[in-house]
């Protein structure tokens, strides 16, 4: 630690080249490297791995915060067992989907609801690794971020972060351009569109509030209608908000005056502009610019709220994705302390 120059080169193989143990790191993140129910591009399965890449070349310097480079961030290891897994289960829900897309032939549909009963029963497994390994973290005093992987991964890490709080009202703050409110879509009960639909059925969560959603159906529409625990800033009313003269400061205020006092955030970096994440599993037109979240982050912080837990995930695997993921996950661990 004496030896380290925060003003260096950063050191390849460590997550921002920083030179901490995994023992003595204060904030851990979790790689989930699993995309087995992606709907439209694989690939996310790799985000971890690329990040870590990237991420030595992240320089410190925060203009509103002084030695981030102190604060003890280290990634655990990716696990293997689940990579590989996921490997061999894509390319049967590639088949899966594929199935379904061609109009299901009845001739082939015991094969393919077997495949996809076996993805539900290898997702559940993977649910529950990951929330016994976050429990593991937390239980060492250590704060923990989850790192997909497509949108389904942190489910169990939310279950987690929850829990840790039991009798407190607690509240994740989303930002996505998909509402993921489906239930079992495709048949897959942990796709990675059903996340939120999951955690307001698998939780206490208090309040579930949405930002930069773009892409969505007439059931989840419902969902959001109807479900006190939702609010949802649509990315059109936010955009028609602001051509009418009213600051993003402003909207940010009333978005952080819908949380409750402790917030989990989920982000899915496919709410933001796609040129920033063009080979995110389902980019969609619109979105934000990276500052616009930020701003949001630190509108968040300021509030004096507690952030007790985090993902990101959807992130592709060129260079120019995961440089931008590495800067997100960079932002997003910063806020911890």
């Amino acid at each position: 630690m004496s030896d380290f120059d925060p003003n260096g080169v950063g050191v390849k193989g460590t997550l921002f080249g920083l030179p901490y143990t995994l023992e003595e790191a204060e904030l851990v993140v979790l790689p989930i490297p699993w995309d087995v129910t992606v709907s439209y591009g694989a690939g996310t399965a790799e985000g971890p791995a690329a990040i870590l890449d990237a991420s030595s070349q992240i320089d410190y310097f925060m203009l509103d915060k002084a030695d981030t480079w102190k604060h003890k961030v280290v990634m655990a290891e990716v696990p293997e067992v689940w990579q590989s897994l996921g490997a061999e289960l894509r390319v049967k829900a590639e088949a899966y989907i594929d199935w379904l897309e061609s109009g299901s032939d009845a001739a082939e549909q015991d094969r393919m609801e077997a495949i996809c009963a076996e993805i539900n029963k290898e997702s559940t497994q993977l649910m529950t690794y990951v929330e016994q390994e976050a429990n593991y973290y937390r239980q060492k005093g250590k704060k923990t971020v989850l790192l997909g992987g497509d949108h389904s991964t942190p489910l169990g890490h939310i279950k987690a972060c929850i829990d840790a709080y039991k009798g407190e009202e607690i509240g994740i703050l989303q930002i996505d351009a998909h509402a993921d409110l489906r239930e079992a879509y495709e048949g897959f009960t942990y796709s990675h569109a059903s996340i939120m639909y999951n955690v307001l059925k698998e939780t206490e969560l208090a309040k579930l509030v949405q930002v930069g959603i773009r892409d969505l159906c007439q059931a989840e529409a419902d969902i959001i209608a109807n479900d006190e625990r939702v609010t949802t800033f649509y990315d059109q009313k936010l955009r028609e908000r602001q051509y009418k003269g009213e600051y993003w400061s402003i909207l940010c205020d009333e978005i952080v005056a819908s949380l409750p006092q402790k917030v989990y955030i989920s982000f899915d970096i496919d709410g933001l502009d796609p040129k920033l994440c063009p080979n995110t599993g389902t980019p969609v037109p619109g979105g934000f610019e990276m500052e616009e979240v930020n701003y949001l982050f630190r509108k968040l912080k300021e509030s004096g709220r507690e952030i007790i837990g985090a993902d990101l995930v959807e992130v592709g695997t060129t260079e120019w994705d995961a440089n931008v993921g590495a800067r997100v996950l960079w932002q997003l661990v910063n806020l911890f302390s």
